[in-house]
């Protein structure tokens, strides 16, 4: 097999970006967006919210752990233990409820790293659990054949914890300041007065991104880091392409040089294994010129309708660190929007909650299950497929709106497509109440030789005057988003 070049730290390099085979058939995989931020179970960026006077997690905090003086964030880190943490389990049940890739979370907004690194002493082995979580993800994805992938969210770090070097403004420990300006712990908590403004508080970390030059050569440095230490098939940034934003009119390379060394190192790494790249970055920026050189990632939202080139949706059962308040989705609003994003030609990746000690509740397993019998019916019509020439019939759409992610009210005439080979997959987003399925999207050239229902038998069908009408049983296989089967000629 002749090996592949090696690309360039710039656009014009990257660009030349092809998205590997796994992704495009895996679909839908799994993500343990976990760390220190679970120990309260009080949601997510506790670890800027708590330094923030009068907002719930900072009163949480207060009157369960005591003023963040005195209890900083430091020493949450430390309560953090994942004794109840197993991987192995885990990872086979996330198989089997229909994962085809696994993602684990390397670093959040707050410093700590869930691996052994030698650029930060607040890490996972040397504090709270004393183990190699990153490396005990990685071992069971491998055990279970899964590709294995990591989330950073340390470009915006530096910014968004400017909150810990403040102080209340009222109160009695008005003036009394965080434990963010404690000078031992400096390394942890940065040097990041820059970004501190002693007269007006934004409660946004803006900027996103920092200009410090110290920092962002420290996030190119731990991100060679673990691409060294784990050879990840993914690496997921929580932003844009660091270091530039999503408001700059162009890319230059400036901007965007230690991003773009990082992204280069990452299939480069990937070269060097198998003689071609076979790894996938993700990030934010939804301009083309921007996310070609990797996969596009959209959190909690969606795109309107087909893409040419692959992308992701980020989505959770419910808030993004474990959260005893939130609701969680239910199995069959997690599914009709997987089946909306496949049509797409996107996949999804679904943050499956821990609790702070590694294990997860009655509920999520509840939903792993629900999944799990679901793709057993349909999986046919999801993995390997591509996207149709329509992705859908009927009217009913999904809102496009960041960070929404409404269920949808369906009616009979709403189906979602995908193909693989000869074979048609009309997903029916609602059951018709006569049992019998109408679908106008194919040519007078597509000719229909069977008709199918996944997870059953085949089925009458009468094609004639522009539409294909299908005959359903009664009873179907799957209480959800049952799937039709169309082999063409």
């Amino acid at each position: 097999m002749a090996t592949r070049k090696k690309f360039e730290a710039s656009f014009e390099s990257l660009r030349e970006y092809q998205c590997p085979d796994w992704f495009r058939d895996a679909k839908f995989g799994i993500w343990s967006h976990w760390g220190p931020q679970s120990v309260p179970m009080a949601g997510d960026w506790y670890a800027r919210q708590m330094y923030i006077q009068g907002s719930p997690q900072y009163n949480y905090h207060v009157r369960h752990y005591g003023h963040p003086s005195k209890f900083g964030y430091k020493d949450i880190c430390a309560l953090w233990k994942a004794e109840k943490f197993n991987p192995e389990d885990l990872m086979s049940l996330y198989k089997k409820a229909g994962a085809r890739y696994f993602v684990a979370q390397a670093m959040h907004h707050d410093h700590f790293f869930n691996y052994p690194s030698k650029l930060n002493r607040f890490n996972s082995m040397n504090i709270g659990p004393k183990k190699d979580i990153c490396g005990l993800w990685k071992a069971a994805a491998d055990k279970e054949g899964l590709p294995f992938g990591l989330t950073e969210h340390l470009g915006a770090t530096f910014s968004w914890w400017k909150v810990n070097k403040w102080s209340d403004t009222y109160g009695p420990y008005a003036g009394v300041p965080y434990d963010g300006n404690d000078p031992d712990y400096r390394d942890f908590y940065f040097d990041n007065y820059e970004h501190v403004d002693k007269v007006e508080r934004d409660p946004e970390p803006r900027p996103w991104y920092t200009t410090n030059k110290k920092f962002r050569d420290y996030w190119l440095e731990v991100m060679k880091e673990v691409i060294d230490l784990y050879k990840p098939d993914l690496l997921y940034s929580d932003g844009a392409l660091p270091f530039g934003t999503i408001h700059e009119s162009d890319a230059k390379d400036k901007s965007f040089i230690n991003g773009l060394k990082a992204v280069a190192y990452l299939y480069n790494t990937s070269i060097e294994m198998y003689g071609e790249n076979r790894a996938v970055y993700n990030q934010k920026d939804r301009r083309p010129e921007i996310y070609r050189v990797g996969v596009l990632d959209i959190e909690k939202s969606q795109l309107p309708g087909i893409n040419p080139e692959p992308w992701q949706t980020d989505t959770c059962i419910g808030n993004w660190f474990y959260d005893a308040r939130q609701e969680f989705k239910k199995p069959a609003h997690i599914i009709e929007m997987l089946v909306d994003i496949i049509s797409k030609n996107g996949t999804m990746l679904l943050n499956i909650l821990q609790r702070p000690d590694g294990s997860i509740d009655d509920e999520t397993v509840y939903i792993l299950e629900e999944l799990a019998s679901w793709f057993k019916v349909c999986d046919e019509g999801v993995y390997g497929t591509r996207p149709w020439r329509n992705f859908r019939e009927g009217e009913s759409s999904v809102l496009i709106k960041g960070f929404t992610e409404e269920k949808m009210e369906w009616n009979s005439s709403d189906f979602r497509f995908t193909i693989k080979g000869k074979t048609l997959y009309a997903f029916m987003m609602k059951v018709p109440e006569n049992r019998v399925a109408v679908i106008k999207s194919l040519s007078e050239k597509e000719k229909v030789a069977a008709v199918r229902l996944l997870g059953g038998e085949k089925l009458p069908f009468n094609q004639s005057f522009g539409a294909l009408t299908v005959k359903l049983p009664q009873e179907l296989p799957t209480p959800y988003t049952n799937c039709i089967a169309i082999d063409l000629e």
